[in-house]
């Protein structure tokens, strides 16, 4: 079974409230049910955290060295200037994958640099909430290919 941990950084517990235009109508906990579905359908154990603080997520990132095969995050706003957020990723030497749901180079100037991009194994964006079931379809991929 792989082991997936999957980080929701600042303002995605709004998920369904906030910018539906943009982030789509599911609720977090909607977004959250559906990723643990697939993992279950793949026979991956995906453990969700969530945090509107940088800290916690840099946390949440070095704690999975000791317990996951890939992270999946999606650091919201913190894309485009935590460094932190960045030397963490690369610290722990795990696969990790970048989701934004919306399409970030297709919006404001300061949504498209990305200073986590350059540290992960690949980036999915633009395809809603279902960027996620994507994210893990390619950590499966990723941590089989590591195995072999």
């Amino acid at each position: 079974m792989i082991k997936v941990s999957l980080i929701h950084g600042p303002n995605l517990n709004l998920l369904g409230l906030r910018e539906t235009n943009v982030y789509g109508p599911l609720s977090f906990d909607e977004v959250n049910r559906k990723i643990k579905q697939r993992g279950q359908e793949t026979d991956m154990d995906v453990r969700i955290f969530q945090s509107n603080h940088e800290g916690e997520i840099i946390d949440a990132i070095q704690d999975a060295r000791e317990w996951a095969d890939a992270i999946i995050i999606n650091p919201g706003a913190l894309t485009h200037y935590s460094y932190a957020i960045r030397d963490a990723i690369t610290a722990v030497r795990l696969p990790v994958i970048e989701v934004h749901i919306s399409n970030v180079h297709a919006r404001e100037e300061f949504r498209r640099q990305s200073v986590i991009s350059p540290v992960v194994v690949g980036q999915i964006v633009g395809m809603g909430s279902y960027g996620y079931l994507l994210a893990l379809d390619a950590v499966k991929q990723v941590v089989e290919q590591s195995h072999r």
